[in-house]
């Protein structure tokens, strides 16, 4: 210790401060911890004991645990258990689309479907562009049949441009124009390292996710005027990565740019472009990726405890298509994620 000589003698260097105001202050901290450990004990004893996920809409949605399931690729909605709600029956259209015509790839099932279905029960005709899931995508003509709506079936795939190409020309020809596009096409496959995704896994995801949306955009931009809109289905991974999802989340987060990116090329023509970006949704993609137990478990680490369903996803894309909605908002990635990841 140093120390110095004062007024003939030897002293230690002596505390400057109030130690007894400190020692208080550390009692204090101490207690209001204590208090904060116990109040957290009987939060985590009530919500242990509480039954069931997020419930916040006028009808209860499926959570988990799910029945095990898998399928094979491309997935099929109709051997879903249970079935994905689509038709959103407390939902009232108002004319917000009224005269418009959509195009909708992936509209079979799915977000799609139930993006299909709001839209005619909004005024639109639809065309529901789809692979090859010829049951799924009958069903969704008749729902939006039902909604008093034409709707046209284009099956083919996006990964070809010639295709997309004639998928816009043949929406024109049938519905006399077009005036809002949504990508919603996806493929996934989940891998446990990059080693393990093959380059024709690479290329099939990035064909689909976004060579695609190119293509369709590219083919619909010289039939689409002011007042039409372009909307890119994205997803949770493209904002926040996902470990297993190499390859999907990367076109994700590429589709995002790609719709600021496109929004500034066309704002001067009238044309708004968007993205809706979803979190875990309860479609024929994931049971045709995942294996039965960990579809089983699928939406519950979401703050809601569950997946959504794809009626709750198709409001979004209402917004962003009507004028009377969103005149003002282009270059946006919305999210619906169910509150995020839980903790």
């Amino acid at each position: 210790m140093a120390v110095k000589k004062s007024a003939g003698r030897w002293s230690g260097t002596k505390k400057a401060g109030n130690p007894a105001a400190g020692k208080k202050t550390a009692e204090s901290q101490r207690k209001l911890q204590d208090e904060a450990e116990a109040k957290r004990r009987r939060s985590q004893g009530a919500q242990s004991k509480k039954q069931g996920a997020v419930q916040a809409g006028e009808r209860r949605q499926p959570e988990p645990p799910l029945p095990r399931q898998h399928q094979e690729k491309p997935g099929l909605e109709s051997e879903l258990e249970p079935r994905p709600k689509y038709k959103a029956p407390q939902y009232r259209g108002s004319g917000k689309l009224e005269g418009m015509a959509a195009l909708v790839t992936g509209g079979d099932s799915g977000i799609g479907r139930a993006v299909a279905v709001l839209f005619a029960r909004e005024g639109a005709d639809v065309a529901i562009v789809y692979l090859s899931e010829d049951d799924d995508a009958e069903e969704t003509r008749r729902a939006v049949e039902a909604e008093g709506q034409r709707a046209l079936l284009i099956p083919g795939d996006v990964t070809h441009s010639d295709f997309c190409r004639e998928a816009v020309e043949s929406t024109v020809q049938e519905f006399g124009g077009l005036d809002i596009l949504v990508n919603n096409a996806a493929f996934q496959e989940h891998a446990a390292s990059l080693e393990d995704i093959t380059d024709e896994q690479l290329d099939r995801t990035f064909r689909t996710n976004i060579f695609g949306y190119f293509y369709m955009a590219r083919a619909a931009l010289p039939h689409l005027g002011e007042g039409a809109s372009i909307i890119n289905t994205g997803s949770v991974t493209g904002l926040e990565g996902s470990k297993q999802l190499l390859d999907y989340s990367s076109t994700k987060g590429a589709i995002h740019a790609f719709t600021k990116s496109l929004a500034q090329n066309v704002v001067d023509r009238g044309i708004r472009v968007n993205c809706v970006a979803p979190g875990p949704v309860w479609t024929p993609l994931n049971p045709a990726d995942q294996s039965a137990d960990k579809v089983a478990k699928f939406g519950e680490s979401v703050a809601m405890k569950r997946p959504a369903q794809p009626e709750e996803l198709a409001p979004a894309y209402v917004f962003l298509a009507a004028p009377v909605c969103s005149s003002y908002i282009t270059g946006e990635i919305l999210p619906v994620l169910g509150g995020g990841e839980g903790g």
